[in-house]
C-alpha cells in the first residue's frame, strides 16, 4: 500500500512553485485524478477503470524535459525557473500578478541530469550587462538535448564564450558531456516569451543534433515524448492488445510525434501512416518506424491522404491511433474517424474534457468499451486517459 509520500515537500522543492500539487498523500493524489476523469467523462463512468500509476520510486526525479525562464540579476547572476504563486494570499489571488520568480535549480521532480545542467550555466554564461547584450530568455532541455533560447531577430550571440574557462572553472563545453548532455543548441526567436520555439533560427553550437532515449527512439531538441517511458509503453500495449494490428491492416497514427506508436504497428506487421506537424519529429519518426509513411502537416490538412490510406483496405482491416494535443481532435479528424467504418480506434488524451467532447461525436460510429486513466505526470493534477473504441 502506498504511504503518505506527498505529505511533506521533498528537499529542494520551492513552496511558491505551484507547478506540483500541494502536499497530499499518493492515495489522495490518485483519487483526485480519477475524480477529474469521472467528472469529465460521466456519460461513460461505468467504463472508467482504476488509474494506472508508476511505482513510488518513480514519482520523483522523472522529469527529463523542461522549459525554464532565464533571469539575470547582477547580485545572483543567471537563474532558471518559473513564475510561482503568491504565498501571502489564498485562492485565485495566489495567481494574481505580479507573481514571484521561483528558481528551480534543485527541483526534486527533475532528473539528476537536468539539475546538474541548471547548476552549470549560472557561472558559465556571460552576464547580461549592459541589458540586452546577452538576451537569453529560456533554457529548454529535452533529455540529452539542451537549447538556449535568445530573444533575437536574426542570429543568437557568438559562441566563443562556450569554449572559454570562466572564473577559474572549465568551460561549459568541457563539462556538458560529463552530465549527460549530447547536443547544445542556440535558438534565435524574436517572439521568445510569447512562445518557446520558432521554425527558424536554430544553430547547433556543440555536440550531436539528435539523441536516443532509453527505448532507442531518436529525438531532437524540440521533440515531445512522454516522461515515463515504461508507463507510456504500458498504454501502447493496451492499445495493441485491443486493436490487434497485423499483416494486411492499415493503421492511421495521427499526431504521431517521434513515432513510438508507429514503430509498434510496424513491428506487428501492419501498414502504418503517421501525420505530425513538426519537421523534426517527422524526421525522427521516419527513422524510428522503418517502413512507415509519415506526412508533415496538420491532420486536418492531410485528410485526403489519410482517407485514401484507410480506404485502400476493407473496413475490417482499418484501425486508428490518435494522440492529439490538449485541444483534442480537429473537427475534420473527428468526422473522418466517424465516417470511415474502422474496426477500432485508440485515443490517448491529455484532457478528459476535450476527450468527452470528441467521444460524444465518435460514439455514433463506435462503442466506447474501456477508458483507462494514466498518471503520466506524478505530483501534478494532470491525468491522461486512453479510450478504446470498437467500430459499430
Amino acid at each position: 500500500m502506498l504511504h503518505d509520500a506527498l505529505a511533506e515537500l521533498p528537499p529542494g522543492c520551492a513552496p511558491a512553485c505551484g507547478a506540483c500539487e500541494r502536499p497530499r498523500s499518493v492515495e489522495e493524489s490518485l483519487a483526485g485524478k480519477k475524480a477529474r476523469a469521472v467528472r469529465a467523462l460521466s456519460r461513460w463512468e461505468d467504463r472508467i477503470e482504476d488509474i494506472v500509476s508508476p511505482p513510488e520510486e518513480r514519482r520523483l526525479g522523472y522529469r527529463d524535459r523542461t522549459a525554464l525562464k532565464a533571469l539575470w540579476t547582477p547580485e545572483e547572476r543567471w537563474r532558471f525557473g518559473m513564475e510561482g504563486v503568491r504565498t501571502d494570499v489564498r485562492g485565485p489571488l495566489r495567481f494574481a500578478r505580479p507573481r514571484p520568480f521561483v528558481p528551480l535549480t534543485d527541483c526534486p521532480v527533475h532528473t539528476e541530469r537536468i539539475r546538474k545542467m541548471l547548476h552549470l550555466p549560472a557561472s558559465a554564461l556571460p552576464p547580461d550587462e549592459p541589458e540586452g547584450s546577452f538576451p537569453l530568455r529560456f533554457l529548454g532541455i529535452s533529455g540529452a538535448q539542451a537549447t538556449f533560447v535568445f530573444k533575437a531577430k536574426t542570429e543568437p550571440p557568438s559562441d566563443g564564450w562556450l569554449f572559454e574557462p570562466r572564473d577559474g572553472s572549465p568551460s561549459l563545453a568541457d563539462v556538458l558531456g560529463d552530465i549527460g548532455i549530447e547536443g547544445l543548441w542556440f535558438h534565435a526567436n524574436p517572439a521568445a516569451g510569447v512562445r518557446l520555439f520558432a521554425k527558424r533560427g536554430w544553430r547547433l553550437a556543440w555536440g550531436a543534433p539528435r539523441s536516443a532515449d532509453s527505448r532507442g527512439l531518436l529525438y531532437g531538441p524540440a521533440s515531445f515524448s512522454q516522461l515515463l517511458p515504461e508507463l507510456h509503453d504500458a498504454s501502447l500495449d493496451e492499445a495493441r492488445r485491443f486493436l490487434v494490428p497485423g499483416a494486411g491492416d492499415a493503421a492511421a497514427d495521427l499526431y504521431c510525434g517521434i513515432g513510438a506508436s508507429l514503430r509498434l504497428w510496424r513491428k506487428c506487421g501492419a501498414d502504418a501512416l503517421g501525420v505530425e506537424g513538426s519537421g523534426e519529429a517527422v524526421e525522427c519518426a521516419l527513422h524510428n518506424a522503418p517502413g512507415a509513411t509519415v506526412l508533415r502537416g496538420s491532420c486536418a490538412d492531410r485528410i485526403p491522404m489519410i482517407s485514401d490510406f484507410l480506404r485502400s483496405v476493407p473496413p475490417e482491416q482499418r484501425i486508428a491511433y490518435v494522440n492529439p494535443p490538449r485541444t483534442g481532435l480537429e473537427p475534420q479528424v473527428t468526422e473522418l474517424l466517424a465516417s470511415h467504418k474502422l474496426r477500432g480506434a485508440a485515443y490517448l488524451s491529455c484532457s478528459p474534457g476535450t476527450l468527452a467532447r470528441d467521444l460524444a461525436i465518435l460514439e455514433k460510429a463506435y462503442i466506447v468499451e474501456r477508458l483507462l486513466p494514466y498518471d503520466f505526470f506524478p505530483r501534478t493534477a494532470a491525468v491522461e486517459v486512453l479510450a478504446l473504441l470498437r467500430g459499430r
